[in-house]
């Protein structure tokens, strides 16, 4: 009875002017620009893997932001990390909106929290072996045994692609020490505390010139692709798709490509998770560990 009566009044002929005389359609434009504007308006954490030592981190990526914020109209604000462990244990919680991540971190949290990537570099990354330029090591069978520093053990590149290269290809087992950044693993090798060091290629090269030419690369892996700047999928398409449209712009403003090559992201490229697929089939997870 309540329900009938309900709808034979005024709900017959509210429903009758709803679907007769749709005047509401004309709402949804607002109230989409409402919502897309009330997303823009959130301010979202933008966390980097500590390639290099904090301090370096917060000097490359925070005039970048700051720029794509501007140009974006999407407020961000940086996230670092004294570590690679402390940023891999937080990205697998899904504490980061957008991250700039190690790409087997990529396949590993996918599909929980399943971060979408959204720009990479065209150039691959590639992880190398050093050891000091004076080192008695020269081939990939000599680091039999040897301590390895690296960046973080669940490092892509530096770490994982190293030790399963090695393995692989050379029969060669070596003792992972965490040397808790790129640039420190680096300066192990050079104080003697690890006999060589697992880095890749982009990182190598970032390095003071004093260091870089005191030591020597005795392997290098196969291609593979960059690291990718990614979102949580609760971050919202509209604000997704502004970050990588902007980011694409600005990569071809010569100022801001100087800023980008620090990263280093030479030539900023869109991206999806079907880049990093192939990842799968290298068999990673055996050196993966668990923190």
């Amino acid at each position: 009875m309540f329900a009938r009566h309900r709808f034979s009044g005024w709900g017959r002929f509210g429903v009758f002017w709803l679907v007769a005389f749709p005047w509401w359609l004309a709402l949804l434009p607002a109230l989409a620009q409402a919502v897309e504007t009330d997303s823009f308006a959130e301010t979202y954490s933008f966390a980097v893997v500590p390639q290099y030592e904090r301090r370096k981190v917060f000097a490359i990526w925070k005039p970048i932001l700051d720029e794509l914020q501007v140009r974006s109209g999407v407020r961000l604000e940086l996230v670092t990390t004294m570590s690679v462990n402390e940023f891999g244990a937080a990205m697998k919680q899904g504490q980061y909106d957008f991250v700039f991540t190690n790409p087997y971190y990529i396949v590993k949290f996918h599909p929980e929290p399943g971060y979408i990537p959204l720009l990479r570099d065209s150039e691959p990354i590639q992880g190398v072996v050093v050891v000091a330029r004076d080192s008695p090591l020269r081939r990939p069978e000599d680091l039999q045994g040897k301590t390895l520093a690296v960046p973080t053990p669940n490092a892509f590149g530096a770490s994982l692609m190293v030790q399963a290269d090695l393995a692989d290809l050379y029969r060669v087992a070596v003792v992972a020490k965490d040397g808790k950044s790129h640039t420190s693993s680096y300066y192990q090798v050079l104080n003697g505390l690890a006999d060589a060091a697992g880095g890749v290629q982009k990182t190598l090269q970032e390095q003071e010139p004093a260091v870089r030419d005191s030591l020597r690369v005795i392997y290098t892996t196969r291609n593979l692709p960059s690291h990718p700047v990614a979102a949580h999928p609760r971050v919202p398409a509209a604000v997704r798709e502004t970050i990588r449209r902007v980011w694409l712009e600005m990569a071809r403003d010569p100022a801001v490509r100087a800023l980008l090559v620090k990263i280093p992201m030479h030539q900023a490229v869109a991206t999806g998770f079907q880049d990093y697929q192939s990842v799968t089939r290298l068999g990673l997870d055996r050196y993966w560990v668990e923190q």
